[in-house]
């Protein structure tokens, strides 16, 4: 390293941690099941909790302002109302599928949202889509259809995570927030309704929390789950190129797909197959991605000369 040259390990391994934790969290929501609770009440909890490690980080970052400010900017607050709607049904989706044995479809999801954030980036603000970038859709595409055919059905988990996501970054695009502010907003707007259904089940004595250590210490979890690898992202995001973020991504639906695997869910030839073209279309997705970045810096250079 340069005197010039910042060190980007520490925003890197806040990437990778980031990554590796939402890969990961299946392994958190799944006690979280076996314990009883159901994808309601699991998404309860991550409101409630969520609110609460949001608060702090929000005040550990000096961002009590934005928070106001936020809150009495009526166009802002919409979207986040909308930000809200659209990461409440990732959130629950996700939890749904990964206690009930579709841990490979949520893999398959997030696979595709990195390809489909660049279709909506060309459809709603006009960016272009290189040729390659053309090809990895395209690629995804097949590997969607063979998905279908192999589940003698629509990947309707896959199609609807990968959508909701890429709406929620749409959204959260046309929002003047930091990511912990909004963050805290859309878990502040989820918690009266969290909070009104917890009490709801423990009065009717169906709720889980505090009824076995066990229980109590998963459901716990559903705070720091919610709210860490989103801190680890902002940070890292900032400090990092975005070729190397787009890299980064795919660490979590890999380690998801490994859980799904490990975990003896149905994987045919013919699914295999369908992830041979989603991978395909990530590599082709990452290789145009740090070609662009290459050649951005060779003009920067050029302009600049030498640093």
């Amino acid at each position: 390293m340069t005197e010039s040259t910042p060190d980007v390990r520490p925003a890197l391994f806040a990437g990778v941690a980031c990554y590796v934790i939402w890969g990961l969290s299946p392994l958190v929501y799944q006690p979280m099941g076996a314990a009883g609770a159901d994808a309601w009440e699991i998404m309860g909890h991550r409101a409630v909790w969520g609110v609460i490690w949001a608060a702090g980080l929000v005040l550990l970052a000096g961002q009590s302002a934005g928070v106001r400010r936020a809150l009495t900017d009526w166009r802002t607050l919409g979207w986040l109302m909308l930000s809200t709607v659209m990461i409440a049904i990732n959130w629950a989706l996700f939890i749904w599928a990964v206690n009930h044995g579709h841990t490979l479809e949520t893999s398959l999801g997030y696979y595709l949202n990195p390809l489909l954030n660049m279709a909506f980036g060309a459809w709603l603000f006009r960016e272009r889509i290189s040729r390659a970038g053309l090809f990895a859709i395209a690629l995804a595409a097949v590997g969607v259809a063979l998905q279908a055919v192999a589940l003698g059905r629509l990947p309707l988990i896959s199609l609807t995570l990968a959508v909701s996501f890429a709406i929620y970054g749409v959204i959260r695009k046309q929002v003047k927030a930091e990511a912990q502010t909004g963050l805290f907003i859309e878990c502040l707007l989820m918690a009266p309704l969290g909070l009104a259904w917890l009490v709801w089940l423990h009065l009717n004595g169906a709720g889980h929390f505090g009824t076995t250590p066990n229980a109590t210490f998963w459901l716990l979890m559903a705070g720091p789950i919610t709210v860490g690898p989103l801190v680890l992202f902002a940070w890292a995001a900032r400090r990092l190129p975005l070729s190397m973020v787009g890299f980064l991504q795919f660490i979590a639906p890999t380690l998801s797909f490994i859980i799904g695997v490990a975990q003896g869910e149905t994987f045919t030839w013919l699914r295999g197959v369908s992830f041979g073209f989603i991978w395909l279309g990530a590599g082709v997705f990452l290789w145009a991605a740090l070609t662009q970045a290459r050649a951005a810096r060779a003009v920067l250079r050029a302009r600049t000369g030498p640093i």
